[in-house]
């Protein structure tokens, strides 16, 4: 029987281990899933931090690929997937929430002289906007600060982040795996962390049947990933330069990496989420549940 080809964008592994593991060991391919993992678009270069995240699209940098058709499946967080559906010109939409439950950390550098989230009022925090570290560098600051205290600027990806924090261009960053380890073993400052769920945006020939398949392939994934992550670590070794700093498996705290089976994404969790969006500018409140959303994976 000939395989269904499916491709989806090579992200971090923070969010692609399952389909990386189960490329590994086969899943996909006795799901009868042919799943190419495509290379994803460079960052765009930002030559100074930018300010008004109008200026930037949604499917900027690694996101390019789905927009332009390249690829079928895009995994990215809650908020920016309700975004790229709403902008999306080529339908699409999100059919589940992902696996990857990630974290985001905001770190300053360790001459600072700021130690808690309070510090950060008026300062600027290095993001990637559109992405996890955008929303939910708000979503954690928001708490402690008034909203015109948050100043959360564009940055790039987050070896471009880095590299601006260490060279004092910004005043913090907001870093997921592996870049939270590689910033903690070079003494920079732990501020605020908090994980967040993300979800999968697919264009409609991911049918589900056929999505049905790729579940199916990630779920055995994550049993592996559940059982021991410690086999695939070496992923997280190899996104971080080794002349910046050189991690070894050892470095990892487990706690951080969670993963957990996909799950329909719930029409409650999206208003919740929508509501807040459109409240701090992030979105037109024009869209609907249906028209950002069509669920295709399956409780078991």
């Amino acid at each position: 029987m000939a395989l269904k080809k499916v491709k989806s964008v090579r992200t971090g592994a923070i969010f692609t281990l399952p389909y990386l593991v189960g490329l590994e060991h086969g899943y996909f391919a006795e799901e009868g899933i042919d799943l190419e993992l495509v290379a994803p678009g460079s960052y765009d270069a930002v030559l100074k931090p930018i300010e008004e995240h109008e200026l930037v699209s949604s499917f900027g940098g690694i996101s390019k690929p789905f927009e332009s058709g390249d690829v079928s499946l895009y995994r990215a967080c809650e908020w920016g997937q309700i975004r790229r559906s709403a902008d999306s010109t080529r339908g699409g939409q999100i059919i589940a929430k992902r696996a990857a439950v990630a974290s985001q950390a905001i770190f300053v550098r360790p001459d600072s002289g700021i130690h808690h989230p309070q510090g950060l009022a008026g300062k600027t925090v290095g993001v990637n906007f559109h992405h996890g570290s955008h929303y939910l560098a708000i979503q954690s600051l928001e708490g402690f600060l008034e909203p015109d205290e948050i100043k959360v600027v564009h940055a790039g990806g987050p070896a471009e982040r880095f590299r601006k924090l260490r060279e004092g261009e910004i005043d913090a960053v907001a870093l997921m795996e592996p870049w939270t380890t590689a910033a903690e073993k070079l003494g920079y400052v732990l501020i605020t962390e908090a994980f967040y769920v993300g979800s999968e945006i697919a264009s409609a020939d991911v049918d589900p049947e056929t999505f049905a398949a790729v579940d199916r392939a990630v779920r055995r994934a994550v049993k592996k990933i559940n059982e021991d992550i410690r086999p695939y670590l070496h992923h997280f070794v190899d996104e971080v330069p080794a002349e910046l700093v050189k991690l070894t498996p050892e470095d990892f705290r487990l706690g951080r990496l969670r993963y957990a089976d996909p799950e329909p994404y719930p029409e409650g969790e999206f208003e919740r989420t929508y509501r807040w969006m459109v409240k701090w500018g992030l979105i037109s409140p024009e869209s609907t549940f249906t028209s950002i959303v069509d669920n295709r994976v399956v409780s078991v």
